[in-house]
């Protein structure tokens, strides 16, 4: 079985609603915004963020699009060999703490490497969606990912020493 998509099982105008959600934790919040130095307090501090606009904690927006991002992963670039740019994000709506965050994406554009024989470039539109359908982000992505016949990404699960499992 193989999870994910090769260059020539994309096409044009397809929409993938990438499978998995994912809630937000006060915990993950709090975690990624101090381990990326963010000083901003209406990430981490219930009491600062409860006079802001808001009224309470907001995600921080390097979090949420990290996981919209690797929502998309399964469907959009297991195959990838590198993320080639993100343009024309948006943020367009808050993400707080326990809301659930799904994504989905339409090709956009596929074509094969001029560089990379065993490889091709697809473009899509990625969105995120909170629990409510409100989209909270959207962009558009390159990424460059294997042809089915590539070798590079096969045969990498080692061999087991003591032979193959077993009933």
């Amino acid at each position: 079985m193989t999870l994910g998509n090769y260059l020539e099982d994309f096409a044009v105008g397809a929409v993938y609603q990438h499978p998995l959600g994912r809630t937000i934790s006060e915990a993950d919040n709090t975690w990624f915004t101090l381990l990326t130095m963010n000083t901003n307090q209406n990430h981490f501090n219930a009491h600062f963020a409860a006079g802001a606009p808001y009224g309470r904690l907001i995600v921080n927006s390097g979090l949420s699009v990290a996981i919209v991002l690797g929502l998309s992963v399964s469907d959009m670039s297991q195959h990838a060999i590198m993320n080639l740019g993100w343009e024309e994000i948006r943020l367009t709506a808050p993400v707080f703490v326990g809301d659930t965050l799904y994504a989905e994406s339409v090709v956009l554009e596929t074509r094969p490497s001029a560089s990379r024989p065993y490889a091709g470039i697809v473009t899509c539109r990625t969105r995120g969606l909170n629990q409510d359908g409100d989209e909270v982000m959207s962009w558009r992505r390159s990424v460059m990912v294997y042809r089915r016949d590539a070798p590079h990404d096969k045969s990498h699960f080692p061999v087991a020493k003591t032979g193959p499992l077993t009933v």
